[in-house]
């Protein structure tokens, strides 16, 4: 059947569907901003109202769309004309195709999730209703750019992303790291997308059009740009040089070297921004950007080179896999729960960019939309750990204090890092509920936490063959491997970096579950700490069945027993996400070595971790084994590289903004120039003055007494008697007759 047959007899209008999708949370935070606010109930049903609409409108897309043959050749959607030019005018509008269609059914489940969590972790919240219209608006933005099918309404929701990024990272904003980490991040990512404008600008000037179906899908195009010389630079095409400069752009909002250094910062915002940050808005927007641009990227290949490379591919598989290495290796000297899983986070993404690096597309997609299910879960259910760390804190305050604290939810602080987001009356400053070492044994205290917890974990990991994270994260391994079987070297230094990564990542999981969950409490606090409410815990389950079963989705047809269990629906995202390629990717045949290597180190992890944390538990005020690395302080304080920034970078412009700057140009020249003029204006305002009083003052004072004169004069005249007035009009008409007759004849 064709397309255009089958779109015609789909149940639902597919394009309205997609206009409407984001509207209810734009429509949630204009009512909580103007109004509902005032009452929290009724910003509780708004919001969560609008993530359910939009949800299911989603979802509806989605299930019609998921099994449509040529879906990306010939996208489902609409446009308008939005700003007219001399040509054609440039077109907005919506559409939906393999990529986003995946997206369609992630994105806004895991909002659904993370509003639910929300509404039971921030409900002491004094400013509740204000974090929650952020909330809507921040989701409201990724199904923006979801359903958007061109780069510039992508670009406006990106944007507004930044700022919802910036707002709830920063929402406890009476906390000087709060707004200091908002600052950070919104000011690192703006030069990543300073990038991505630039890179949108030439390609605009290059095509015209910043239609994604117009330029990724037009192969006459794609030529064009691969066969013109970039400008200003040799050695690369058009191609080359606009898709480098729109990973720029995925650089900053994706946190990958150079630019990763915000995101560790975020975990100042409240739990569910990290969740949302970390899973379902800003850092998979940078990647579903790379994508889009990926078949660009690939007409930077030489030509008949199956496993060659290029200048982009090799930049791009370069950061990702330094990336991968260096939040792995920082994550292993982390003690706050949230921190562990931010390096964890800026890992796995440089996961998939070094996938995109070796030109596994669907990988790179697979393990972006795997990722984001389990690493929600981590981070909500790190939220429900610092939520219950919390409450027995406060519980023993409570106590001491008169019992002020209710046995359930009586709590009104979390995610307190040295200093609590809103203090307690009673609380002690001092104590941190999101450090590690401050838990211990909460297995038994919170068995569903812990349960999703470890679900989450071994997904993080890549479990073997129960787990979405391991079927995800194989097939990255498998074409790395497979590149690199065939010569291509740079593939091979990805797959030994990723496989180093790897079995970093399982050694920090498991330090973080055993610290966490295992042994006995290490105080107080975790000895007394108490499972959530239902809405907490219903999203950590939901989730943990993604965590494990996503991975079902893409296994491969020829994989031993799974491929034959599922048939003629493996690799099925696969076949989906391939319509987005004009040249499909070649299926691999399944390799066992990747396969065996991904087991090893997995085990090998296990079995170190549970070495240093398992046999002997951690003890309250035992050191951390791992502090006893020559090098844990270098993981410690992340590689020092914020500090060489710090020194190389806001130093000597701080110094040439304060010294150069401020005296030479502030006060040199702009100074000069504003006193100049301000001395200019006064004299040019005397000479006015001079000249209103002597020329138009005199004037108007001359025609003035002039009328005056000839009034007085003419009062001479006013007799009152009427033969007067006749002989004065006999004389007029005699001098009128005589001029007439002997002048003007």
């Amino acid at each position: 059947m064709l397309l255009a047959e089958a779109v015609s007899e789909l149940p639902v209008n597919v394009p309205m569907l997609l206009w409407l999708a984001p509207l209810p949370l734009f429509l949630a935070f204009a009512l909580i901003a103007l109004g509902f606010n005032k009452i929290r109930p009724l910003t509780t049903v708004t919001a969560m109202t609008a993530v359910i609409a939009s949800c299911v409108m989603s979802f509806v897309v989605f299930f019609n769309v998921a099994d449509l043959h040529d879906l990306g050749e010939h996208p489902i959607g609409s446009q308008i004309l939005w700003i007219p030019t001399l040509a054609t005018g440039l077109k907005i509008g919506v559409a939906v195709d393999p990529l986003n269609a995946a997206f369609l059914f992630m994105v806004p489940l895991a909002c659904t999730l993370i509003f639910l969590y929300s509404t039971s972790y921030m409900a002491k919240d004094p400013r509740y209703t204000r974090f929650m219209g952020y909330l809507s608006l921040f989701a409201g933005s990724m199904m923006g750019l979801v359903v958007s099918d061109n780069f510039l309404t992508l670009f406006v929701y990106w944007e507004l992303m930044g700022f919802c990024s910036y707002a709830l990272i920063g929402f406890f904003y009476n906390k000087p790291s709060a707004y200091k980490a908002a600052v950070k991040a919104f000011m690192t990512t703006r030069v990543g997308d300073m990038f991505l404008m630039l890179g949108l600008v030439y390609l605009y000037w290059m095509t015209g059009t910043l239609n994604f179906h117009d330029i990724m899908h037009n192969e006459e195009v794609l030529k064009q740009l691969a066969s013109t010389p970039a400008v200003l630079f040799t050695g690369l095409s058009a191609a080359g040089l606009i898709s480098l400069l729109i990973f720029g752009g995925t650089v900053g909002k994706s946190a990958q070297f150079p630019l990763h250094v915000w995101l560790p910062d975020a975990m100042e915002g409240p739990t569910p921004v990290s969740a949302m940050i970390h899973a379902a808005t800003m850092v998979s927007a940078g990647i579903l950007l790379l994508l889009r641009v990926f078949p660009l990227l690939h007409t930077t290949l030489p030509v008949g080179a199956e496993n060659g490379t290029s200048t982009a591919f090799m930049i791009i598989g370069l950061i990702g896999a330094i990336t991968a290495f260096l939040g792995a290796t920082i994550a292993v000297g982390q003690y706050d729960i949230k921190r562990v899983l931010a390096f964890s986070t800026i890992s796995q993404l440089g996961f998939m960019v070094a996938a995109v690096g070796v030109g596994a597309y669907v990988a790179a997609a697979f393990h972006l939309l795997t990722h984001a299910f389990f690493k929600a879960l981590l981070f909500l259910g790190s939220g429900s750990v610092i939520h219950g760390v919390e409450h027995g804190h406060h519980h023993l305050h409570g106590h001491a204090q008169g019992g002020q604290h209710s046995a359930v939810g009586g709590h009104d602080t979390h995610d307190t890092h040295n200093t609590s987001e809103t203090h307690s009356p009673h609380a002690e400053p001092e104590f941190d509920a999101q450090d590690m070492r401050n838990m211990g044994g909460l297995r038994k205290r919170m068995p569903l936490t812990f349960v999703t917890f470890l679900i989450g974990g071994l997904a993080l990991m890549g479990f073997p063959f129960i787990t979405a994270g391991f079927w995800s994260k194989d097939e990255i391994f498998a074409h790395a491997f497979y590149k690199m079987s065939m010569g291509n070297g740079l593939a091979g230094l990805i797959f030994i970096t990723l496989v180093i990564s790897a079995f970093l990542t399982t050694f920090y999981t498991t330090r973080q579950i055993l610290m966490t969950f295992f042994g006995s409490a290490r105080t107080e606090a975790a000895a007394h700490a108490s499972e959530n409410d239902w809405r907490m815990t219903v999203p950590l389950i939901v989730l943990s069945v993604f965590a494990l079963f996503a991975g079902f989705a893409n296994i491969p047809k020829d994989f031993p027993v799974f491929g034959a269990i599922l048939g003629e629906r493996a690799h099925w995202l696969g076949h989906l996400l391939e319509g987005m390629l004009l040249e499909k990717e070649a299926a691999l045949p399944v390799n066992l070595a990747p396969v065996a290597i991904s087991i090893i180190i997995v085990t090998l992890g296990l079995v170190l971790g549970y070495a240093f944390y398992g046999v002997q538990p951690l003890k309250a005020g035992q050191t951390d084994p791992v502090e006893r690395l020559p090098f844990f302080k270098f993981l410690n304080n992340r590689w020092y590289i914020d500090e060489l920034y710090r020194e190389l970078i806001i130093n000597p412009w701080q110094f040439f903004a304060d010294k150069v700057y401020t005296q030479v140009v502030d006060k040199g020249a702009i100074d000069w120039v504003l006193e100049s003029g301000y001395k200019l204006g006064s004299t040019v305002s005397g000479w006015f003055k001079v000249f209103d009083q002597k020329v138009i003052t005199g004037f108007s004072d001359l025609v003035g007494r002039f009328t005056h004169d000839l009034g007085e004069s003419s009062r001479e005249f006013q007799s009152g008697q009427v033969q007067n007035y006749l002989l004065s009009g006999l004389v007029l008409m005699i001098v009128f007759i005589v001029v007439f007759v002997f002048v003007l004849l």
